[in-house]
């Protein structure tokens, strides 16, 4: 610095300004002259994520290497730049780094999101052509059998329900194989539908499998399927990463030999060992939870099987027609008739107490309530409502016949199944949780659902853990209590507040929403872009579409990228 630094010389200094032993100051800041600075300050400059050694203008001197290097071979027609008004391919590589102005760096940001749209569209497009191809090799009949187990289950199916049921049934006997989407609110009763299929399926002779995001959520399924189906002769198993070993060993000959007709599972159903004597039908449930590859993988468990997906997830329907664009869909849009609307409450810190003295009053009835916080355990730097303290609180606050116990998701499969096990039977009162419990926990007797720190989860997230309660006969209540007093806070969760509809709520979100918050946090699977949003930049998507469409309506799909080209170029754009 004594030979850089000289007495009366001008410089100035880029770098993070930080407040230590009392003063302001830079840590290993750049030092530049006059002349460079103002050379600088004619250009944006990129600003890379660092790691420990790493220096920006390293980064920045590789970045322009590589691009003298190599640069990515154009995919669009000339033609079809102009018709979308996209700059090349190079160009906005270069630029998104390097910007020559906020023009061009615009114009470059929606050249990279139109191609990452394009490649995600593209890939569900050539799927969608080698499931076109797929005859139909299972033939499931839907007889009088089916009609008889409808008939007898000990609730009336919605008409929703039975519009859905019929456009599988026609899908079992179609030429090609089945690719629905079940898209369904929260206690709409798309798992009954899915069992109606499963048993349609062995009563053909053949095998099915459903698999499942979390082990609670198996477990309640398995426990379900069975009381349906067990009766009537049909063999079923489960499978997840808690199976003891020999268990696992003896369930996979079982399936290789035919010996079970539904597998009920975790991720573990798609391991290289799980063989299938004669699968004709996959489901997953709560689909955007896996990624496009682990659904892939279970297809791959058959020959050709029908596919049948489940989401709760409230997506507005013309997005979702984007979206679900490989499959066909069938809408529940309707509650079951015994199910009361869930009565809903946004409020403060302070109605605390009150809503505690509701939780024991209706226990005293002889319901259950559940209550979510967003943390496991007390953190000194936050002030989030936790499950270990709460819980202790709770616990001191109810009468000594009140049993409250907790669940979080460090816990071991045992240990939480045990507990929702426990708690399904009546077994405790007030369930402190985390987000764990969020996904398809089926507990009729549970009336109160309450959130702390409500304004930490996305919409979605809240509608979904709404969805616990209300699945019995019973009136039910969620109370959201906001951590904070901040107007914009209380008015997006007057969202949900307002109403228990989740396409409603979707389309609601989209005026309060900042990019990305809808579903509170990024998930895998079709909707995680590095750069594009679905709802911010839902124009861009909507000509990745098209362009899409146009190139397989000109038969051209296969001819522009084999699938291993686009998997690249999608990669690519991820990294950079």
């Amino acid at each position: 610095l004594s030979r850089t630094l000289k007495e009366g010389d001008e410089r100035y200094f880029a770098g993070i300004p930080v407040f230590k032993d009392g003063r302001w100051m830079m840590e290993q800041p750049e030092i530049l002259s006059r002349e460079k600075y103002l050379e600088k300050t004619k250009s944006l400059q990129p600003v890379y994520p660092l790691t420990t050694g790493l220096k920006n203008t390293v980064l920045r001197k590789a970045q322009k290497e590589a691009f003298i290097m190599a640069a990515p071979e154009e995919y669009l027609s000339e033609e079809m730049r102009e018709y979308y008004q996209l700059i090349p391919e190079a160009e906005a590589l270069h630029e998104i780094h390097f910007p020559s102005g906020d023009k061009t760096l615009i114009e470059a940001r929606k050249r990279i999101i139109f191609d990452e749209f394009f490649h995600f569209f593209y890939a569900l497009a050539l799927v969608r052509e080698q499931e076109e191809k797929s005859l139909n090799n299972h033939k499931i009949v839907m007889d009088e059998k089916i009609q008889a187990f409808m008939d007898s289950l000990p609730f009336p199916l919605t008409k929703a329900q039975k519009r859905t049921i019929f456009d599988i049934r026609k899908d079992f006997l179609g030429t090609a194989a089945m690719n629905r989407l079940v898209q369904g609110d929260v206690g709409s009763g798309k798992t009954i539908v899915a069992v109606i299929a499963m048993y349609a399926a062995t009563l053909s002779g053949y095998q099915a499998c459903m698999m499942v995001p979390t082990e609670v959520l198996a477990d309640q399924h398995f426990q379900s399927i069975s009381d349906y189906l067990t009766p009537l002769g049909i063999r079923i198993a489960i499978l997840k990463s808690a199976t003891p070993g020999v268990k696992k060993r003896k369930i996979k000959e079982q399936l290789k030999a035919g010996e079970i007709d539904i597998l009920i599972g975790t991720h573990a159903v798609i391991q290289q060992s799980v063989i299938f004597r004669d699968l004709a039908l996959v489901i997953t449930d709560e689909q955007h939870r896996f990624g496009v590859r682990q659904r892939d993988n279970l297809m791959k468990k058959g020959e050709g099987p029908h596919v049948l997906v489940m989401s709760a997830t409230p997506i507005p329907r013309t997005l979702g027609i984007i979206l679900y664009r490989d499959m066909d869909v069938s809408i529940i849009d309707e509650l079951p008739a015994m199910r009361r609307p869930i009565k809903n409450s946004v409020v403060g810190k302070q109605y605390r107490p009150h809503a505690w003295r509701f939780i024991e009053k209706q226990i005293a009835m002889g319901h259950q309530a559940y209550v979510i916080c967003p943390m496991i355990e007390a953190d000194e730097e936050s002030d989030l409502e936790n499950v270990e303290s709460y819980s202790q609180l709770l616990s001191q606050a109810m009468p000594s016949s009140v049993r409250v116990e907790s669940l979080n998701g460090r816990m071991s499969a045992d240990e939480k199944s045990d507990i929702m096990k426990r708690y399904a039977a009546g077994e405790i009162d007030i369930l402190v949780s985390t987000t764990v419990i969020e996904v398809g926990i089926d507990v009729p007797n549970a009336t109160v659902m309450l959130i702390e720190n409500a304004e930490r989860f996305g919409l979605s997230q809240l509608h979904q853990l709404r969805g616990r309660v209300g699945r019995g006969k019973d009136q039910s209540y969620c109370i959201f209590l906001a951590g904070t007093d901040q107007p914009e806070a209380i008015e997006r969760l007057m969202v949900v507040g307002r109403s228990n509809d989740g396409f409603a709520i979707a389309k609601e979100d989209l005026k309060l929403r900042g990019p990305g918050d809808f579903f509170g946090t990024r998930q895998s699977g079709s909707l995680d872009f590095a750069l594009g949003d679905i709802f911010a930049n839902a124009d861009i998507m909507k000509m990745a579409s098209e362009a899409v469409d146009y190139l397989r309506e000109q038969g051209e799909l296969v001819d522009q990228m084999s699938m291993e080209q686009m998997a690249e170029r999608l990669n690519f754009a991820k990294n950079i």
